[in-house]
């Protein structure tokens, strides 16, 4: 009897995927355990074994193409089965949601007149499209009544000094009046043809669910900002020495902030929290995430008891879980159940930033690059390595004081990296 394989939910906060790739065609043998297709989700593309055998008699969507959750991917059976009656239920359940959902749209809330015109839904756009039309850009000639050109007298003399036609020159001032700095300006061309183009791409997976999130979290959380200004003189040493001498990969100024951070959500437990509706949970484990830029978006891998790793572990964590984002190979427990969050711009130059929430955490880390600039210390103007921070924080969960403490707290190790460094090995 033949089967229906449905687009598999493969994280939580997928609801269509996209195929990649079919490893299998109709007419193909397929066992339990084979790959079937690669599934690109909101986060990663994602290996799909089949789950039962048979025949591939039925592919329900191409390979580049989206489908919801729990949609038709495939059916197997036995060769040669009649899947009609299975692909005509399947059309009509469709046919028949479709319809109760525009009921919905349409019915008229209470208190509410009906719309005379229900405005159109804008289509899905269409694969990558790249339009280009050539658009001439006429500038008129001097403006002229009855055929006389209108010029001021300066103008006019300009012209015949410099043996200009006044009928190519387009005139600026009121009315279209030639006026000096029109002749000034005159480079003999009575046109300009310009070309307009664009290019259309479809919303990826991933691009659709940062939407969705960020925008809860932006408009649904109330965020405020608390910036810091850290001295880092003391961690550049202490960096340089270390990549130098003891550890046995380099580590960078990022590992030194996440270490920082997961000591000091240890001492600020309001801080390792998130926001749940009705209740604020308090967590005792520390996972951080860290934000990783990637040509689709932005992908948050998660380092898992961050306090108790070494800078050593957490820097070759970082480097592998930012492979495998790049290269689309994170899986589901790659990303989840993060405590806290950092967004780190300071290696593509950018020297402060505020960044949005990432849920359901209660406050996320922007870290800028460090920049050389004067500074007082001793009572003496010196040059000096400051690097700045903002604190993004919920404020359902987290106070001004209480994000303060943590900030200085943070500030305090990474000035003091022998004090961090002193809680556990390098």
């Amino acid at each position: 009897m033949a089967e229906v394989v449905k687009m598999p939910k493969l994280s939580d906060t997928m609801v269509e995927g996209v195929v990649a790739e079919w490893h299998k065609k109709v007419g193909d043998k397929v066992e339990t355990g084979d790959l079937l297709a690669e599934i690109e989700t909101d986060k990663a593309t994602m290996e799909f074994e089949s789950f039962q055998e048979g025949v591939l008699l039925h592919i329900g969507v191409e390979k580049g193409k989206a489908a919801e959750v729990d949609a038709i991917l495939a059916i197997l059976g036995e060769e040669g089965e009649d899947i009609s009656e299975i692909l005509e239920k399947a059309a009509a359940e469709k046919a028949d949601a479709n319809e109760e959902e525009k009921e919905v749209k349409e019915a008229p809330k209470e208190d509410e007149k009906p719309k005379v015109e229900e405005q159109k839904s804008k289509p899905t756009p269409a694969p990558t499209k790249t339009v280009t039309k050539s658009t001439p850009v006429n500038y008129p000639s001097a403006s002229q009544d009855n055929g006389r050109v209108i010029a001021s007298p300066l103008a006019k003399k300009l012209a015949e000094e410099r043996n200009i036609n006044l009928k190519l020159v387009r005139g600026t001032g009121e009315g279209g009046r030639i006026v000096k700095r029109d002749i000034d300006n005159f480079t003999g061309g009575t046109s300009f043809s310009g070309v307009e183009s664009y290019r259309d791409e479809p919303v990826s997976q991933m691009r659709k669910v940062i939407a969705q999130r960020l925008g809860e979290s932006k408009f649904t959380a109330p965020h405020f900002y608390l910036t810091i200004s850290i001295d880092m003189d003391n961690a550049i040493a202490a960096r340089k020495s270390i990549n130098a001498q003891i550890a046995p990969e380099k580590i960078s100024f990022n590992d030194l902030v996440i270490k920082a951070c997961a000591e000091a959500l240890k001492e600020h437990p309001q801080v390792n929290a998130g926001w749940h509706g009705d209740f604020i949970r308090f967590n005792d484990h520390v996972h951080i995430g860290v934000a990783v830029a990637v040509p689709e978006g932005l992908l948050v891998p998660v380092i898992r008891f961050a306090d108790g790793k070494t800078l050593t572990q957490i820097g070759g964590e970082v480097k592998e879980l930012a492979g495998k984002a790049k290269d689309k190979k994170l899986q589901p427990e790659d990303w989840a159940g993060n405590t806290f969050t950092i967004s780190n711009l300071g290696m593509f130059g950018i020297e402060e930033f505020t960044a949005i929430i990432n849920p359901p955490d209660a406050c996320i880390l922007a870290v800028g690059g460090i920049q050389q600039t004067p500074v007082v210390k001793n009572g003496q103007i010196v040059p000096g390595n400051v690097m700045k921070v903002t604190l993004s924080c919920d404020h359902r969960v987290v106070d001004g004081a209480v994000g303060s403490a943590f900030l200085n707290t943070v500030k305090n190790y990474l000035e003091n990296p022998v004090v961090l460094l002193g809680r556990n090995s390098i």
